[in-house]
């Protein structure tokens, strides 16, 4: 429903960083969880995600570049909360594109995993031809091929993120 709102987002100057908000705030009660499903840039569209966010989800590729990536997200996480919301928490860090058969992809692992320790989630996104398939299908993974590694990999984080969050509760 929100396809191309990053070019939307621009034609706004004044309080642009929390039209989303504004909008999720509209729904918010009909949901148990809104995924705001973000692309790996830190323009506009990111912003008003994480302005909207009570918590964020950071994917964290198990490839060279990343940590490099991680460090900025994270600073824009702070200025987000600094700025527009004060409430956002980073809920966990995922692992993606992980393979256990490369050395880069368990360096990566284990330097996230030893900074940020109890935050990366136990789950992890395999790479997998699947997940790389469904979208040029225009489906999710689930529709695509709910067998798949892929699939259950992100059907095992889905619950571990609703059991953390009953935790909570």
């Amino acid at each position: 429903d929100l396809a191309g709102a990053d070019l939307e987002m621009v034609e706004y100057k004044v309080g642009r960083e929390k039209l989303l908000k504004n909008k999720l705030d509209a729904v918010r009660d009909q949901y148990d969880y809104i995924v705001i499903d973000c692309p790996p840039s830190l323009g506009l569209l990111n912003t008003n995600a994480l302005t909207a966010a009570d918590s964020v989800i950071i994917p964290v590729q198990c490839e060279y570049y990343a940590l490099e990536g991680l460090t900025q997200l994270l600073s824009t996480i702070r200025l987000v909360q600094k700025l527009f919301n004060t409430k956002l928490i980073i809920e966990g860090i995922l692992l993606t594109m992980f393979d256990a058969r490369t050395k880069l992809s368990v360096e990566v692992q284990q330097e996230v995993r030893k900074y940020f320790k109890e935050r990366v989630y136990k789950s992890f996104i395999p790479r997998n031809i699947k997940l790389s398939e469904a979208p040029s299908r225009g489906q999710s993974i689930f529709e695509y091929d709910v067998r798949s590694e892929g699939a259950r990999a992100y059907a095992a984080l889905a619950k571990e993120v609703i059991q953390q969050n009953e935790g909570v509760k």
